[in-house]
């Protein structure tokens, strides 16, 4: 088999085949078999956007064909598999994962698939129960304050589109392992080589409960409505938990895959484990038509030939502080993101066809214990004050505002024709009115420059909401090079403590974790 590299095939034409035996010169009936293994869309050319792959092939005469093709671009296929580092060693360990999102499921799987037995709490509901309550809050209001956006099965992932992109480099071949369990588990095959892969919340869903299904066959167990509330520790080494404030749970083992919301279990842990302060961002959501950011991101030419367009971007402020796109959502939805009572959080969220009128993206100013305070607890109760102010300014909903209006610092009164795509109540408001002056006066000045990168980026009728304040943990958990706490036993693992910042990157910390669990296993 031979790789083959920078395949590039136009929009219009698409007609893979033709451009493999191109490239390397020989016929239709040479070529036996292919497999896409990567493709992306190169749009920097608006009159001539192609499609660019790379891909497996099978070929008669492959050697020949190798010795007539001199290019960098075309060689021996060697194939890459993820290998779990250390064999099972019978243990009586109790290994406790805490945590249902991809770096606890991740972590369980791992683990179960390789012998090992764990149980996993999760203080909200399985995923198919959680969706039907997420839907009520967003119909009525009526948060449950343990299964909600952010709490349950899947994780605050599995509403903000099931994007998987990552800027991990892992030369262990983890992201292939990750990508492919998504897809025996459900996923789309696309998943395995799409530049930017997206799962969508409807179908992360079943991925999630297929998941859950599979470490249970494998001996795992999963324990929900189940909060970690209290860590026993004896001579700097885990002896039990609490749960619920009234059962006790013995465990050797205990990962730490809470996720970047938990913030009662911070409290808790901030008294056993040294917790540091770190720097995370917030802001709003943006929302523009998502026939515009096509437009803008293929040309008028190709829109219509291709799937709902993203984009990332950046800027630095004159003030020196960053101000970039994230969790950007195509033909999505802002979301109610909320967790407790009074405050309000938002998120943006996609299904698998992408296919409402607008796009949205979180827009975000980082922020640093400089702004905060470096108490380990500072940038947690900074993100409670930016969402309290949103749940008043909004009056209970989630708050809008037409981009000029921001601007002016002046309440909306009226929309323009972009309309608020929305999963629970919004309200016309002034959202100035939530951050300190700073972060209002950088999100002014990105977006104005945007506007220079996206025509129309900076329209007038373009929607703000607020608050975006769950971008990242405002907290680490520090862990050594072997991944474990200070206390021996326990291990933080995931966005939550620190360590990931996604959905794949949560999910190979997650197999980082179960391999250092393992290996320590293998040598005691």
């Amino acid at each position: 088999m031979l790789r083959i590299r920078q395949i590039k095939v136009p929009v219009k034409d698409n007609d893979l085949v033709k451009y493999i035996t191109k490239t390397l010169r020989i016929n239709n009936t040479d070529l036996i078999d292919y497999k896409i293994l990567k493709k992306s869309i190169d749009a920097r050319d608006k009159s001539n956007v192609s499609f660019v792959y790379e891909c497996r092939v099978t070929l008669k005469n492959e050697e020949l064909v190798l010795k007539k093709n001199h290019s960098k671009d075309i060689e021996k296929y060697v194939e890459e598999n993820y290998v779990f580092p250390y064999p099972n060693k019978l243990t009586n360990k109790k290994i406790v994962i805490v945590g249902s999102g991809p770096a606890g499921l991740f972590c369980a799987y791992t683990l179960a698939s390789n012998g090992y037995k764990v149980e996993v709490i999760e203080r909200g509901e399985k995923v198919e129960d959680r969706i039907n309550t997420v839907e009520h809050f967003w119909n009525t209001g009526e948060l449950n304050k343990n299964s909600n956006v952010q709490f349950g099965e899947g994780g605050a992932g599995t509403f903000s589109d099931g994007k998987l992109t990552t800027q991990i480099k892992d030369k262990n071949n983890r992201m292939n392992y990750v990508l492919q369990t998504f897809v025996d588990a459900g996923a789309n095959e696309e998943i395995l080589y799409e530049a930017k892969p997206h799962i969508g919340t409807d179908v992360l869903v079943n991925v999630v409960k297929n998941i859950r299904k599979k470490i249970i066959s494998l001996g795992g167990s999963f324990r929900y409505n189940t909060t970690l509330t209290n860590i026993n520790i004896e001579n700097n080494k885990l002896k039990s938990i609490e749960v619920n404030n009234n059962e006790l749970i013995e465990a050797d083992t205990l990962v730490l895959a809470i996720g970047h919301s938990a913030r009662d279990t911070f409290e808790m842990l901030n008294k056993k484990l040294n917790l540091e302060p770190k720097s995370f961002a917030v802001g709003v959501r943006i929302s523009h038509p998502q026939a515009m950011i096509n437009e803008s991101q293929y040309g008028p030419e190709f829109s219509k030939y291709l799937p709902p367009a993203s984009y990332k971007i950046t800027y630095q402020t004159k003030s020196g502080r960053g101000v970039y796109s994230f969790c950007m959502c195509p033909g999505g939805y802002v979301v109610n993101a909320s967790s407790e009572d009074n405050r309000l959080a938002i998120n943006g969220m996609s299904y698998s066809k992408r296919d409402s009128e607008n796009a949205n993206s979180a827009l975000i100013v980082t922020v640093t214990p400089k702004d905060f305070g470096d108490n380990p607890l500072s940038g947690l109760e900074f993100q409670r004050k930016l969402e309290e102010n949103a749940y008043i300014v909004g009056n209970k909903s989630i708050p809008v505002q037409q981009y000029i209006d921001y601007k002016n610092n002046k309440e909306s009164i009226t929309l323009g024709e972009v309309k608020p795509i929305v999963k629970g109540n919004y309200t016309l408001s002034n959202i100035n009115k939530i951050f300190p002056d700073y972060i209002n006066e950088s999100l002014v000045e990105a977006i104005e420059n945007f506007g220079t990168k996206i025509k129309g980026y900076n329209r007038d009728d373009a929607l703000l909401m607020g608050v975006e304040s769950r971008t990242s943990s405002p907290v680490r958990i520090p862990r050594g090079e072997d991944l474990e706490s200070i206390i021996t036993g326990i291990y933080p693992c995931g966005e939550g403590a620190g360590y990931a910042g996604g959905i794949t990157s949560a999910a190979i910390d997650g197999v980082k974790v179960a391999e250092s669990i393992a290996k320590k296993c293998l040598e005691m």
